[in-house]
């Protein structure tokens, strides 16, 4: 967890599960694992077993002890719709979410048909609250037919991570989807997004009149090459946030 994330996006991350394992191109150069494989073996490190998915239950609650309302982006170290995950610890996470309702929380996963299936069973008389936020990744044009399987979950707010952008994704399917961001890779062996790709997609959406965020250009380090796509940043967010949060502040600010 960290109080204050690096993460343009977000305010705060929360992981009541961490580790995961890898399902398509995006995975490659995953910057949870590198980051968890440091510390493989060591002691009485919070990542003493690696990327190994891992239950945390001892997290569940945190978001319960945050007074002050905040962004918070669901598991930025694991994937909450991963196969091996208990469907009751992931109830509990939205046990959590709805509880602790003075807070937006960013769910964002890669297992879009298991999203759709727990969310679908979860609010089959309704739809999931506005300020539990439901996202795929899409890393290239094969992946976007997780869109679909979002665009057919039972969600109020929908929102697209086209981070790391490693490939051009084709004419995609915005209806129903509130948010795009898009990002390129960045670490040891990043590799590159060519402009003309995130070009393509901040032109589509605002064709569609969706939100765009452009969150990096990548490469060696997260903020090596700066923010700005076209001559300036894009720091959009859902017009469905009723109230900003500090990164939506600074952003209109």
């Amino acid at each position: 967890m960290s109080e204050n994330s690096a993460i343009e996006w977000t305010d705060t991350t929360w992981n009541p599960v961490t580790g995961c394992t890898k399902i398509s191109a995006g995975c490659d150069n995953c910057y949870a694992e590198r980051f968890s494989e440091r510390f493989r073996g060591v002691k009485g490190h919070p990542f003493r077993t690696g990327f190994d998915l891992t239950l945390r239950p001892e997290r569940l609650a945190q978001p319960l002890d945050w007074k002050r309302p905040r962004m918070i982006f669901v598991n930025s170290m694991s994937d909450l719709f991963h196969k091996d995950i208990p469907p009751d610890y992931v109830s509990a996470v939205f046990d959590t979410m709805e509880k602790a309702d003075w807070h937006v929380y960013q769910v964002l996963t890669k297992r879009s048909s298991l999203m759709q299936k727990f969310v679908n069973a979860r609010y089959r008389n309704g739809v999931a609250p506005a300020h539990i936020w439901l996202g795929v990744s899409v890393e290239n044009a094969q992946a976007a037919s997780r869109v679909a399987h979002l665009q057919k979950a039972r969600a109020s707010v929908r929102f697209l991570s086209i981070e790391p952008l490693i490939a051009p994704v084709g004419d995609l399917n915005l209806d129903g989807i509130d948010w795009v961001i898009v990002g390129g890779e960045s670490g040891w062996g990043a590799r590159p997004m060519k402009e003309e790709w995130a070009l393509d997609i901040r032109d589509q959406c605002i064709d569609a009149g969706v939100a765009f965020f452009f969150k990096q250009w990548g490469g060696r380090s997260p903020k090596a090459a700066g923010r700005e796509l076209d001559g300036r940043e894009w720091n959009e967010f859902p017009s469905s946030r009723d109230t900003p949060s500090p990164v939506q502040i600074q952003a209109i600010a």
